[in-house]
């Protein structure tokens, strides 16, 4: 079941991946507005799953190889997330002219979010054991905050190209549908690609449900012999024999 969820998640987040470069290829105009949806979809959405995914997809190997290749899967997302910002910055009029809207203000949150997950790893072992549910549940929240945020950034866009289409361009409405119809498969791949994420993140993994259900089994059998040897005890202890009954018969 892992296994299907995990390839399930990379062809989703390969059609994502496609999707948001034919839309920045074929309907992008500028260089820099061109970078915004690349490096925060692929950069940013898409390494935060596969950084989720390692300890998973990487169950074989060590488990200090497991963790360092998830700080490096997050470390290089938070990157690419920080310069996706930049790029949007320099693309329009200023620093204070982009957080006027909800997908500004949630991005800040994700971005702030995800720097403190990447400070809380350097905290001591003791530290890490007692705060790692947290740091799961505000790892998967903070990923599908991200995919929330992606989400709103397409809604702004698809209500530029209504508010266009409205203004009587009549030449533009035919390559206007086709890009709004680009927008909203991207919109929804990324919905499924959160929903495969998250339940291959918090699915059991099957060695180890297997290895708990022959431990669980193990103990029961070592308490039944155990019980059963005290039960032996006790009728020895009360001269209680079983073999007397034929040394009886002998004896007569």
């Amino acid at each position: 079941m892992g296994a299907l969820l995990v390839g399930l998640a990379r062809v989703t987040a390969a059609m994502v991946a496609a999707l948001v470069i034919f839309w920045a290829l074929s309907f992008q105009t500028s260089f820099l507005p061109v970078l915004h949806p690349l490096l925060m979809v692929i950069g940013f959405i898409l390494l935060t799953g596969e950084a989720i995914l390692a300890h998973r997809t990487l169950g074989r190997w060590s488990r200090g190889t497991r963790k360092s290749a998830h700080l490096a899967l997050q470390g290089a997302a938070f990157s690419f997330g920080i310069f996706g910002i930049w790029a949007k910055f320099r693309a329009s009029d200023g620093l204070l002219s982009n957080f006027l809207s909800l997908h500004s203000w949630m991005g800040l949150l994700c971005l702030s979010l995800f720097a403190a997950q990447l400070l809380a790893q350097g905290e001591g072992r003791r530290t890490r054991g007692s705060v790692l549910p947290w740091h799961v549940f505000v790892g998967l929240y903070t990923y599908g905050l991200a995919v929330a945020t992606a989400e709103t950034g397409l809604l702004e866009k698809l209500t530029f190209l209504q508010a266009g289409r409205g203004q009587g361009e009549a030449a533009a409405a035919a390559p206007r549908s086709a890009e709004a119809v680009v927008v909203n498969a991207l919109g929804v791949g990324l919905a499924l690609l959160c929903g495969v994420v998250v339940l291959a993140a918090v699915s059991p993994k099957s060695g180890r449900v297997g290895k708990k259900t022959s431990a669980t089994a193990a103990d029961r059998s070592n308490g039944d012999c155990a019980a059963a040897t005290m039960s032996n005890g006790d009728d020895v202890a009360n001269g209680h024999h079983h073999h007397r009954p034929y040394l009886s018969k002998q004896q007569n």
